[in-house]
Parts: C-alpha cells; structure tokens; sequence
C-alpha cells in the first residue's frame, strides 16, 4: 500500500452529479477486477459504491450495502466510540462517532492510513490496514472519499514477531521475553547493563538466574496465580546481578497469547529503583521523623492515630491519647540556650520510649510537647482509664529525675499530661487532640506536674462542633456557598490553571474560613454533596471560559475528598457534569490527597484510569504530609505533585524543610510528573523553587483567591503570551 490507490467514480452513483461518462472503462475494470476490496462514499459517509472483492470479503450485496452508511453496516460501534473520544483529545475538538472517526485527519493530510476491524454479515471479524482518500472533481471540490482496505489475518503473526523485537530493542527499560516454559528468547541492551548477563549468557536459561533470595515461595506463587488469571503482574521485587550484587526494580509481566488463546510468550519489563528507594527514605526520615530526637513527628502519628482508630472499632478495645508538656521549659531555653535545650529534650526522649510498651507510639508534636498513643488498653473503660494513668504516671516520675545536659550541673524539669480516651470510631482525630489538649491546660491550672484526663465539664468546646454541623447544612440549602479561585503559574509567569477554592459567606456575617467547616463536613458525610456542587460550578465556569478567547485553554483544579472520591458513581458524577456543560475533560483537573490512595488501591486506580480514558487530568495535592512509598505512588495515573505549603514556608531558613522539597522536585522530575509549589508567598521562596527546578507556582506572591467575576477582570489587564490560551502576569 506504499502508492495512493487509484479510484474513479461508478456510474450515476452520486459523486456531485458526475457520471461514467467523464470516467474511462479502463479505470473502472481496475476497481471491479481489483484484489482489494473498495468502498466508495459520498460526502456523508453514504455508501455509492464497492467492488466485488469488497461483497467476497464481508458476504453482503451491493442490494445489501449502497445507500446505507459505512459506519453503521461493518464496524464495531465500540470501536467508533473509543476512536471518537482519542481523536477528540488528540484534534482538541469534538469529534462524534460516527463517519467523521474516518476521515477526521484529512484536510492537511490527503491521506489516512488507519487499522480497523470489519464485520461480516455471518459475524465474523477481520483486521484491516484501511486507506481513506477525499475525491475532489475537476474543480477542486470534494465529491466524496474513497477507501482501500487490505486483510490483515495473514499477517498477524509477523506483525506479533515484529512488535516483540521493536519494544525489545528501542525500549530504555530492560526487558526480557520468554517463551511459554519460561526460556528466555532475547533480551534488549538495557537489560545487559542493568543485569550484568549479555544475550548470548541469558538466552536458553530461564529468569531464575536473577533470583535474590529476597522473595520466598509464597510471594512467587501469588505473582503467577495474577499471571495466570489476570495475564499480568507489576510490583517492586529485588533481583541480583551478574556480579551477585542485589537491587531493587519495578517489574511488570505481561503473557502473550495467540489467536486461538494459547498462551506463547512472557514479556518482562523491568528498571532499577535503586534512586527511588533512596529518595523515598530520605523523604520519609524528613517527612515522618523529628531530626532532633528521632521520635515520630506529628504527621506520623496522626497516620498511626488514624489506623489505631480503625483497630480499635474491630476490636472494641480502648485507646488513649496523652499529650506532654515540659513545664517552664522556656526558662532553660532562655538562661542556658537552646543547645542545651535541645540536649535535654534528646533525653526526654529516650525517657519516653522506656516508658512504653513497643506497640505504642511516642512522638513530638514540637517545641517542648510531645504525644504519646496507646493502644489495647481493654474493652472496659474504666479498665483503660487506669492503664493509661499508669502509664501517664510512670511518664511524670521519669520525667521529673534529674537531668545533666551540660558539664556536671543538675537540672529539674517536671511534666504536664492529659489524656483523651478513645474507642471504636466514637471520637474523629481532631477531636482526640483537642480533647487531650483541653486536659492538659487543665493539668497546668491545677499546678502543673500533674496529670488529668478530659471529662464532661469539658465538653463545652464541642458543643459548638454541632452548631456548627447544622449551620453546614442550611448553608447548603441557601445557597451561601461560594467559589473563588487562585491562579497558577509557570516557570516564565504564564498562567496555566486555577484551582478553585471554596468559600462561605452566610448572610450578614464574616466569611467562614475553609478550615473551620471542611473537616467538619468530613467527618459528617455533607463533603459529598458540597463536592458534587463544587464540581458542577468548576464546570459550569469552564464552559464560560471556554467561550472567551483569553481563557479557553485554561485548566481548572478542583479538590476531591475520600469520601466523595469513594463514592460508587464518582466517575459518574464528574461525566455527567462534563457533559452538562459540554465541558472539555482536558480542562479539568482533580486533586486527591495521599491518604486516599492507601485504601482499596485497585477501586483507586480503576476510577482514576476510567476518568483519564476520559481526558481528566490528576494531581496529587500536599505531597509529602502522607505516607504513601514512592515505588506504591507510580501505580497511580497522575498528571501532576503539588509540594504542600508546611514545606515551602520555611525553605530559605529551614534545612530540612529545604532538603524534603528537593528531594520531591527531584522524584516528580524522575517520575515525570509536573510539580507545583503552593503557598509561595515570598520572592526569596521563588527564586529558591526556580533554582532547584520546581517550574510551576501556585501562592499569595502571584495571586490571591478571589471571585471569578474579580478573576476575569484581572485577566483583562494582561498582555497575551505567546502560546495561545496563557496570559503573562
């Protein structure tokens, strides 16, 4: 098919009124005599015309075909669909499925080589290697398309040989392919330089020779049980080299099976994750852990708090929670320096982990505060409340010997605590804290060196939290509700999205501030239908800036919580408000946090695959504050990091803040995501992000939240850049 088939119209069939006449029998008995079959159409897609090798190919008359259209007689709608939604993304324009799939590229291009599957009128299916050509008369003007489709069944089997040995010598990823008993065939240059073994050392031996000992029996057998039922397997496995020296990949396997589903090859990509590996427990020491006493930080423990709840609801068993106060710490701090300081909070410390059981958790929660969770403390509470004091007991002894931090001199410290006991899920994180917190102020009134827990008399600080709850609700039937958004920009301070932002404004009020009413409508399930809401008014606004010039390639972000995200008609939810709006799903962006992807990881992935198929992108927002592993993220299809803003505040003073953003601009450049710093604020921040190769921003330094009406009329006063759609600031 190297040379453009030639065609000529068929009698009175309809091409803009030209007729055989205007044709020579010569190129007419080429078409009927012709070994592949024609189809000819008119400007419409309706059939006018197809040879006899065409009705030998798919069974039907020329009684049969002519005057019905193409696409709906031997094509698979299924196919025409998902042709439509690709060449939609690709053209940046609708495209419906329909005849227009075919002939969506020609304009620039005279011709379009594409490869189909035809029906026959008994069912049978056929690949073809189909050539659509535009038919033009003597004045240029387009009369209808040709198309020249050739069998493709013969060649199949090459064209599987072919693509086993194209993705095995262009790829960067070492790879390996193995005939069904698992004899390794060949193998790439990449997988000699990873592994150490050339081709002509692996071929005949079987992959096992790259075993570490790592895995056991039960690892492999899971892994081929996926293969077996699934057809592939991915994960993060430990191989050994040539030279015997062990590493870590990312593997993925994938079995290949002939036309009659005989299985008949295995093809195994793999890569080295070593960097990875490094940079993830960088990222985690620096992220999870204290630097100055090594204890778990406050992200730590509110991730093991999390997971202490949800054990705690099987098992019916108490928890306690006890926060620790150093008392008159900022006296040492002011008259010996925070050297010694720092020296004495070191063997706090140490006191603390020998003061409870290994399954517990101490952490610092900063400065001089730190936190202590129990767990298993009985299914009594009366029975966990004592445990916990004896344990809050033993803390304060430890706590009040003597110190020597610096040369031989003594120092006494003594320790406030409360304590907030828990079980089942009756109490959310937020509430423990503050109930743990409330009881502390209340062992410092009492004197300090003392110990109390949270009681009724203290429940007044929660009596707001359904006040609060029932405002939540009537907001949402008022109507008093509100988008802002704020702009972010690239690395030359084009505009590139915005993410929105909610906002609540009850009449004659001040407006609500987003943190004093999100995690309450968390906790409460009402995050569902303000999300649903967001949602639709992202939409609805994308649809007005897709009208205006200066905004119709704009992305807007919107924030999806787990809860709303976990909804069973979640992907159901976004497409229908695509739709409605008539919204291109590349304009959209959603943002999840890490800890939604520690939960039913499959469901995850299936509805953030079905929305990408669609064309939504996706970011993962606060990167850093969660605990998902690096090696566990990359089974996710994101777009996009966003560095949360608790790191960037502090990177121009903050070596550690510094370091974890650098080594999360690092990881998302390996990963090839996008990456985004918010919450930059100052041009120092800038400038530090642009030097370490951040190249998108998002803070108060470019821009606030504001109105959309506000946001447009900024719009308004901005040069254009030179890419269509971004706007200069």
């Amino acid at each position: 098919m190297a040379d453009t088939p030639a065609f000529c119209s068929y009698a009175n069939i309809g091409f803009g009124g030209k007729s055989l006449p205007d044709l020579c029998e010569i190129q007419h008995a080429i078409l009927e005599s012709s070994v592949p079959a024609v189809i000819a159409t008119d400007v419409e897609g309706t059939v006018v015309y197809f040879n006899p090798s065409t009705q030998r190919l798919l069974g039907y008359s020329w009684e049969e075909v002519v005057g019905r259209q193409a696409a709906s007689i031997f094509h698979l709608e299924e196919e025409i669909v998902a042709r439509a939604e690709a060449l939609t993304l690709e053209l940046g324009r609708p495209v419906p499925p329909g005849f227009e799939v075919f002939i969506a590229r020609l304009g620039p291009a005279p011709h379009e080589l594409q490869e189909w599957t035809y029906v026959c009128k008994d069912g049978t299916r056929i690949p073809v290697c189909l050539w659509v050509t535009a038919l033009h008369d003597s004045e240029r003007r387009l009369i209808g398309y040709v198309g020249v489709a050739c069998d493709q069944r013969g060649r199949q089997h090459v064209n599987e040989d072919l693509r086993i040995a194209a993705l095995a010598f262009e790829s960067q990823a070492a790879i390996m392919v193995t005939d069904a008993q698992q004899r390794i065939l060949r193998v790439n240059p990449a997988f000699t330089q990873l592994t150490g073994y050339a081709a002509e050392e692996a071929v005949g031996l079987k992959p096992s020779i790259l075993k570490s000992g790592r895995q056991d029996a039960a690892f492999y057998r899971q892994m081929w049980e996926s293969l077996d039922s699934t057809g592939s397997w991915q994960g993060e496995i430990w191989n050994r080299r040539k030279c015997g020296g062990i590493y870590p990949e990312w593997l993925t396997i994938s079995a290949v099976r002939n036309e009659a589903g005989k299985l008949t090859h295995y093809v195994s990509t793999f890569s080295d994750i070593t960097d990875l590996k490094v940079a993830e427990s960088e990222i985690q020491n620096l992220a999870f852990y204290d630097p100055l006493t090594a204890l778990p930080n406050r992200r730590l423990l509110l991730s093991r708090l999390g997971q202490a709840r949800l054990t705690a609801k099987r098992s019916l068993q108490y928890g306690a929670l006890l926060i620790i106060d150093l008392d008159h710490f900022k006296n040492l701090n002011d008259t010996l320096g925070h050297d010694v300081g720092d020296l004495l909070l070191v063997e706090v410390a140490r006191r603390l982990r020998d003061c409870i059981r290994e399954g517990d958790t101490a952490a610092r929660q900063g400065g001089d505060e730190f936190i202590v969770m129990l767990e298993n403390l009985g299914t009594e509470g009366a029975v966990a409340g004592i445990q916990a004091e004896v344990v809050a007991e033993k803390i304060r002894v430890s706590l009040n010997r003597p110190y020597v931090v610096a040369g031989d001199a003594q120092h006494f410290h003594s320790a406030s605590i409360g304590i907030s006991l828990f079980c089942a899920l009756d109490k959310t994180t937020e509430v423990l804290l503050k109930q743990a917190d409330i009881a502390l102020y209340k062992a410092k009134d009492a004197g300090r060196n003392a110990i109390r827990f949270f009681d009724d008399a203290m429940q007044t600080a929660l009596d707001a939290r359904a006040a609060m709850e029932s405002r939540l609700h009537r907001a949402l039937a008022r109507g008093e509700f509100q988008l802002y958004v704020q702009p972010q920009f690239n690395a030359v301070r084009q505009l590139i999205a915005a993410e929105a932002l909610i906002r609540w404004q009850p009449p004659g009020e001040k407006m609500v501030a987003p943190a004093d009413f999100i995690p309450l409508a968390e906790e409460t399930g009402l995050i569902v239908a303000i999300g649903n809401w967001v949602l639709d008014q992202a939409c609805a606004q994308l649809q007005r800036w897709g009208d205006d010039p200066r905004t119709a390639g704009l992305h807007m972000a919107v924030n999806v919580s787990a809860r709303q995200f976990r909804q069973p008609d979640f992907v159901e939810q976004v497409c229908l408000a695509l739709a409605r709006y008539n919204v291109n799903p590349g304009c959209l962006k959603i943002e999840l946090t890490e800890s939604l992807l520690m939960d039913n990881v499959e469901a995850v992935v299936a509805k953030m695959q079905a929305l990408r198929r669609v064309g939504v992108r996706f970011s993962l927002d606060d990167f850093g504050t969660g605990y998902a592993s690096l090696s566990y993220l990359k089974r996710f299809p994101f777009n996009q990091l966003k560095i949360d803003r608790s790191f960037i505040r502090d990177i121009t003073t903050d070596s550690d803040d510094a370091a974890i953003v650098r080594a999360i601009i690092a990881m998302g450049n390996a990963l090839r995501l996008q990456v985004v710093a918010e919450g930059v604020e100052t041009a120092e921040q800038h400038a530090y992000l642009l030097d370490h190769g951040c190249t998108c921003f998002q803070g108060y330094l470019f821009g606030r939240p504001v109105p959309f009406a506000e946001f447009e009329r900024n719009l308004g006063e901005l040069p254009p850049a030179a890419g269509a759609g971004d706007w200069v600031i």
